[in-house]
């Protein structure tokens, strides 16, 4: 019996045990625990994005009001405080008779689906990576975004996912996650082995794009450096984050920055020049080895009749979880902050640092987490 059956079996079974038991089978090969990390997440208090789902990216306008957040049905949100709650700012499409429901994966296409959502300070309009309208822009006073880009090099985009504001240069980097799966299908990509993520740079004045970096498994977060020597970029299947040197001796190159113990998402630079990534799960041995090189193992649980919920609990281990890591400007770890029970966040998505707390989105809960540093 050769090794490549018996792993194929091994996971194939697994993967066929009922949803119920899943947690308890997977317990066993469970995410481990990260050396220092604080498990003090499960202290934040949460504001409930009433009738959405899923506030993947946070932003504040360059007057400091908000937090601003997309959610699954195509809007973006803007936070009055609790007496007013949120209110409609933006929307990335409008054909939004059918746009009704909080959680709609099937009408995403027809809804939008904004993820990373960024402000220019300068100018105050907020930039919007939108996983099936592309890239766009929306002025200080909302309304319907403006569709800046939807293709790079005669390749359409197909997942356009997080972005970063260069106000000095006039520029925006982005992140096209896959030019082969959308969203909703990102599970096909992660166990599928897809690798055709991209990182690109547009130009505000010349309305230019150009491709910085491609062959990204699952392209993701996008940070800036402070002085916009480099711009990181989250390869999430691999697990790790990138840095794209923009000046300098090694200017055009890449390197590996952090390599993570789970999948991140966004990053986000805070005052001091740090860098906060979130992670959607850390990885224990069921998920490494369903997005390892080995993709015709990923690639086989495809094949089977899986719900969603079910490859969603293969991917992140079985259980629920919240995990924050920051960096240094030179990817030295200094913090780990962990909800490693899931008692109050899940699958955050970012993580913005503002005025002594910490605002984290999460692309498939319903609620914003606010935790004091």
């Amino acid at each position: 019996m050769n090794a490549k059956f018996i792993i194929t079996t091994t996971v194939l079974l697994i993967a066929t045990i009922s949803v119920n038991d899943i947690f308890i089978v997977t317990n066993i090969f469970s995410p481990p625990s990260i050396a220092g990390s604080y498990d003090k997440l499960q202290a934040c208090k949460i504001i409930n994005v009433t009738g959405a789902m899923g506030p993947e990216s946070v932003a504040f306008d360059p007057n400091g009001e908000g937090p601003y957040t997309g959610v699954a049905d195509g809007r973006i949100l803007k936070w009055q405080g609790h007496e007013s709650g949120w209110t409609e700012f933006a929307v990335t499409t409008s054909h939004r008779e059918d746009c009704v429901r909080p959680l709609a994966p099937e009408m995403e296409h027809v809804c939008g689906r904004p993820l990373g959502i960024k402000f220019d300070r300068k100018t105050g309009d907020l930039y919007i990576a939108d996983a099936y309208f592309g890239f766009q822009v929306v002025g200080p006073e909302g309304g319907l975004a403006t569709q800046l880009l939807t293709e790079a090099e005669g390749q359409p985009f197909r997942f356009t996912n997080d972005l970063d504001v260069d106000e000095h240069e006039g520029v925006v980097y982005f992140t096209d996650s896959s030019t082969t799966f959308q969203r909703r299908h990102f599970m096909s990509a992660a166990f599928g082995g897809d690798k055709t993520g991209r990182l690109m740079k547009y130009n505000k004045s010349t309305k230019q794009v150009e491709v910085l970096l491609r062959e990204i498994a699952l392209a993701n977060g996008v940070a800036l450096s402070t002085d916009r020597s480099f711009v990181l970029v989250a390869e999430t299947i691999r697990r790790r984050i990138l840095r794209f040197w923009l000046r300098g001796p090694n200017a055009g190159k890449f390197d590996v920055f952090a390599e993570v113990p789970g999948f991140p998402d966004n990053i986000r630079r805070n005052s001091k020049g740090e860098f906060w990534v979130a992670l959607h799960s850390k990885s224990g041995f069921i998920s490494k080895l369903l997005t390892s090189n080995y993709s015709w193992i990923g690639k086989s649980v495809l094949k089977l009749p899986l719900s969603f919920k079910k490859l969603h609990s293969l991917f992140v281990g079985g259980k629920p979880h919240a995990t924050a890591i920051k960096f240094s400007e030179e990817g030295e770890v200094l913090q780990v902050l962990e909800d490693s029970e899931g008692k109050t966040l899940r699958f955050i998505s970012e993580v913005e640092e503002k005025d002594g707390k910490l605002w984290m989105g999460s692309v498939m809960m319903p609620f914003i987490g606010v935790c004091n540093l």
